[in-house]
């Protein structure tokens, strides 16, 4: 008899948080999973040196608190990392993710965006047209800036062999951080079931349908068909 879903670890985009995660973490709940969405830190030597290696260590370390079988979500920049500890999930969801093809195309960052000290309320609001108002002002407040090394590395590409384990790719038809064409594709190549979404690149956490997207990525992993026995689990 298969094991079910017992844990789940989000992990947050650039220059955002896991209250970003504030929608799917109480649809998990309330099915009874143990939920972890927490900040990712700066490195030991500030923001500005902060590399993608070291954000991808602090996301092994909340895999190991969550109990098995559990599921690995990420988006953007989070769902690189999330594929980067695919090894440690039972099953995987990205959203929009950065690829690990990198995004040859994107600018250079300063060491640190400051997406904190340039946030506006109408920014916010004109990056979110799939939220309500109420999220977009919760979001503004929020913004943080974010390391110009990591997403550094990221746009860069890093080597990322396919997961053992199923994936799901979502990609937002009017994202305009990470081209819609590259999350499909990485689907295609991971042979990774694939939704293509109406919205933005936040808008699956943060727009109006965020909660029922949440309700369909867990009826989706609970019957994925992966035997989340205690024969294939390990922790």
């Amino acid at each position: 008899m298969a094991e079910p879903l017992r844990g789940a670890v989000f992990v947050h985009g650039a220059g955002a948080g896991g209250w970003e995660w504030g929608a799917w973490a109480r649809v998990f709940e309330a099915a009874g999973l143990c939920v972890a969405a927490p900040d990712l830190r700066a490195g030991p030597d500030g923001l500005a040196a902060t590399s993608l290696a070291d954000y991808s260590a602090q996301v092994a370390g909340w895999l190991g608190a969550v109990p098995r079988p559990r599921l690995l979500a990420g988006a953007s920049l989070g769902g690189l990392l999330a594929a980067m500890n695919a090894g440690a999930a039972d099953a995987l969801v990205l959203f929009n993710p950065m690829p690990p093809a990198g995004l040859p195309d994107a600018p250079r960052r300063p060491a640190i965006v400051p997406w904190r000290r340039g946030a506006s309320l109408a920014g916010t609001r004109r990056a979110l047209p799939d939220a309500d108002d109420a999220a977009a002002l919760f979001a503004f407040r929020r913004w943080r800036d974010e390391s110009g090394a990591a997403l550094d590395q990221a746009q860069a590409g890093v080597a990322v062999p396919r997961p053992g384990v199923p994936v799901l790719v979502i990609a937002s038809e009017h994202d305009d951080d990470v081209p819609p064409a590259a999350s499909l594709a990485l689907a295609h190549d991971w042979k990774a079931t694939a939704w293509r979404l109406p919205g933005s690149h936040a808008g699956p956490l943060l727009g109006r349908d965020a909660a029922c997207l949440a309700g369909r990525v867990l009826d989706w992993a609970c019957a994925c068909g992966r035997d989340f026995s205690p024969e294939t689990v390990r922790d």
